[in-house]
């Protein structure tokens, strides 16, 4: 076990308070507690850490005393739990003795992980993980680290999506096995929660690619691996090709837009619907818009998504195709679309995905009116209430459009 005094400044005080924290915490024992994993990590790159977790040699007693709570999780293996206001979630994995410490970080997914701190400030780096962050490469712990936990995998390309690289010896090891039948006993929800961070990072596209030059996940997202086989749609339109392509393209230049998971994740499964088409009719997709709004919700339940990700992937795929005609429509239509929008909860997201699919895309121009407009109670389009609750309940709703067409004419 190597051990290196860790070099404070102005980046590190938000550890040295947490340190001091836990110093106080655990008092007489702080010497049997040791930082551990993401938060050295995060310390060594100088940013924030969201969550504490550490490895203690204490008894079940000792934390029972010190407000820890044991939790036993399905899917990892059990760890005390407690929640301090200012320093959020705190995990301790016990062990019986610290000289199990080596062993335990052998077994983590990669070097960069498998750091520990003592509360003193000593970093314990025995696999070299700081070389490797300062190189910004995701090496394996050991041979058998994906045979532990399969999902590492994705964990891996999660990474690549915020900027790292597996090292040549760490993507031999992905590829060496059939992974297929340990996928299996994997949650869908964990593979979930990786794809969900991937979108967060800086190169999102990393994910899917690597999915796909790996060939893993087919188990989690069969639809990945039929994108590259389908046309885009004609090639007049759709140079690029195949449908993967198209989709990678949509994301990417979403994500020089936004950052938010949820625009990303609409933006690369907006053409949901084209897998649906028969294959007798291709390069087209006729229909493909209401195809996939009628596919998202199962697709989304399938990967065990928020309700927010079905219904804005529902409504993405039905709205993009008028979105990407908006310069035609009539004013009717454009209010209608908005309403929808507004109902999808997609009224920021839809824009951006409309001027994204297809390059040098244009904005679209009077969005933000229609909107204002489809939002307007009858009171503020002027709508005398006596007159619309004496009129057929069939007509009010063609009445109430005529309305807004008249105000957005007036607001433009």
């Amino acid at each position: 076990m190597v051990a290196i005094t860790a070099t404070y400044g102005e980046r590190s005080c938000a550890v040295k308070s947490l340190l001091e924290f836990l110093n106080s915490l655990f008092a007489a024992n702080h010497e049997r507690v040791l930082l551990v994993g993401g938060p050295v990590r995060d310390f060594l790159l100088a940013r924030e850490s969201q969550d504490t977790d550490l490895v203690a040699a204490l008894s079940p007693q000792e934390l029972q005393a010190l407000g820890f709570r044991l939790v036993e999780p399905k899917s990892s293996s059990a760890i005390y739990f407690k929640y301090h206001h200012g320093f959020g979630k705190i995990e301790v994995t016990r062990m019986e003795s610290l000289a199990e410490l080596e062993n335990d970080l052998r077994r983590r997914d990669f070097t960069i992980n498998a750091m520990a701190m003592s509360l003193s400030g000593n970093l314990i780096d025995p696999l070299d993980g700081r070389n490797d962050l300062q190189n910004r490469q995701l090496r394996a712990c050991s041979t058998g680290s994906f045979l532990i936990d399969p999902l590492r995998i994705f964990r891996g390309l999660r990474f690549e999506a915020h900027g790292w690289r597996m090292t040549p010896e760490t993507e031999a090891l992905i590829r060496s096995h059939d992974w297929s039948q340990r996928f299996g006993s994997i949650a869908v929800q964990r593979f979930s929660n990786e794809m969900i961070k991937a979108l967060a990072g800086e190169l999102p596209e990393r994910f899917f690619q690597g999915m796909l030059a790996f060939g893993v996940g087919r188990e989690f997202l069969p639809e990945l691996f039929r994108l590259p086989e389908i046309p885009a749609g004609p090639l007049e339109h759709h140079p690029e090709g195949d449908l993967f392509s198209h989709s990678l393209q949509v994301m990417q230049r979403v994500a020089h837009q936004t950052g938010d998971p949820l625009t990303r994740f609409c933006a690369f499964f907006h053409d949901l619907g084209k897998l649906a088409t028969d294959p007798a009719c291709y390069p087209r997709h006729h229909g493909h818009d209401q195809a996939g709004f009628g596919m998202a919700e199962s697709f989304c339940q399938r990967l065990s998504l928020a309700a927010s990700y079905r219904k804005s992937l529902a409504w993405v795929s039905r709205l993009h195709g008028n979105a990407n005609r908006w310069g035609e429509l009539r004013d009717s239509t454009r209010i209608r679309m908005a309403e929808q929008a507004v109902r999808g909860g997609i009224d920021t997201i839809l824009p951006l995905i409309s001027r994204a699919d297809k390059p040098g895309g244009l904005a679209m121009a009077g969005w933000d009116a229609a909107l204002r407009v489809a939002k307007m109670s009858t009171a503020e389009l002027g709508v005398d209430r006596v007159k619309l609750e004496s009129m057929p309940v069939k007509g009010r709703s063609d009445y109430l459009l005529q309305k807004r067409v008249e105000m957005l004419r007036l607001v433009e």
